[in-house]
């Protein structure tokens, strides 16, 4: 087939016109019109469960939107995920299916869990989180997980299948609107997950809800201290990369507070980019590449954090 040659200006010739491209109006109007749909909350969700189903069935977290190889991506689960704060020994301990290395912090070992509890988990993914807090509340206690992409549902069930864990169950459902009893956990975790999100301040609302009096909630995430460049702002690859949906800090913490959390506290702050860098540089510089951005255009501007607070 022989590409188009542009012979007239745009808005001139067959009906409809044709753009600076080569494209007729009408093709161009459908192209802006999906590019918006993916920009509404819902279409954001709709591109993060795609990515993250590819993630579940490929069994890895490669960076970019077509990683390969030879570009040097896909650091070892294990190794980014030590890197991050998890113990090599606990991890020694779960099925490596259960490790993608999707996280940006360790938030399980800051919430103290008791023989006996309920726990929650908040996009449980592979279910890495919630196999460990399974062997930490012991046959006494339950583990919920909750994820919207059946890939990763299946991956986890799977997993917790082989890895022979009975107190823990897998399901589908949404962060906004959580398949949880009300006052029925007694802690609630979650890893890199709520900046994928649009409505943040309903998951706060959902977690206030689910927890009983007392109850308490250990949280990885991501928050911003200073606008995004436009590049990544608008680019839906860096939403599911954790990024580009992340709130600023001060609203981001004022929506917990807002929920009815209490004792807010931040147990860990780091730039994300500096430690993304350290533990797989080679991931870090593919995904400044895929958003067209120096890494010092983003130093700074994007912190991990991992944050506790309790229901009153």
């Amino acid at each position: 087939m022989r590409t188009r040659r542009l012979l007239l200006r745009p808005g001139s010739g067959p009906a409809g016109g044709v753009t600076a491209r080569g494209a007729t109006r009408e093709e161009e109007k459908m192209t802006n019109a999906t590019k918006d749909a993916t920009r509404t909350d819902e279409g954001i969700v709709t591109q993060v469960r795609r990515r993250y189903a590819e993630i579940a069935v490929k069994g890895s977290a490669c960076c970019g939107p077509q990683p390969t190889a030879a570009a040097g991506c896909c650091t070892a689960n294990a190794a980014v995920s030590e890197g991050i704060g998890y113990d090599a020994v606990e991890l020694a301990g779960v099925p490596k299916e259960a490790d993608l290395g999707l996280g940006c912090g360790a938030p399980i070992g800051q919430l103290r869990l008791q023989a006996g509890e309920t726990v929650l988990d908040l996009g449980s993914g592979p279910g890495l989180d919630a196999l460990l807090a399974a062997k930490q509340v012991g046959t006494t206690g339950r583990v919920i997980g909750v994820d919207m992409t059946p890939e990763m549902l299946e991956r986890a069930r799977a997993t917790a299948a082989t890895a022979g864990v009975s107190n823990v169950e897998f399901r589908e459902g949404r962060l906004e609107r959580l398949p949880v009893e009300s006052a029925s956990v007694d802690a609630v975790t979650s890893n890199c997950v709520i900046n994928l999100v649009p409505d943040k301040a309903a998951v706060f609302a959902e977690i206030a809800r689910v927890l009983r009096p007392g109850g308490r909630v250990v949280v990885s995430d991501i928050v911003l201290d200073r606008p995004l460049p436009e590049a990544v702002a608008k680019d839906v690859l860096a939403w599911c990369g954790c990024v580009a949906g992340a709130s600023d800090r001060s609203g981001y913490l004022a929506m917990i507070e807002a929920a009815g959390l209490t004792r807010l506290q931040v147990l860990k702050d780091e730039d994300y980019l500096a430690a993304l860098a350290k533990v797989a540089p080679e991931d870090a510089d593919a995904l400044l590449a895929a958003w067209g951005v120096t890494r010092d255009s983003l130093l700074g501007a994007v912190h991990s954090i991992t944050w506790r607070a309790a229901k009153r």
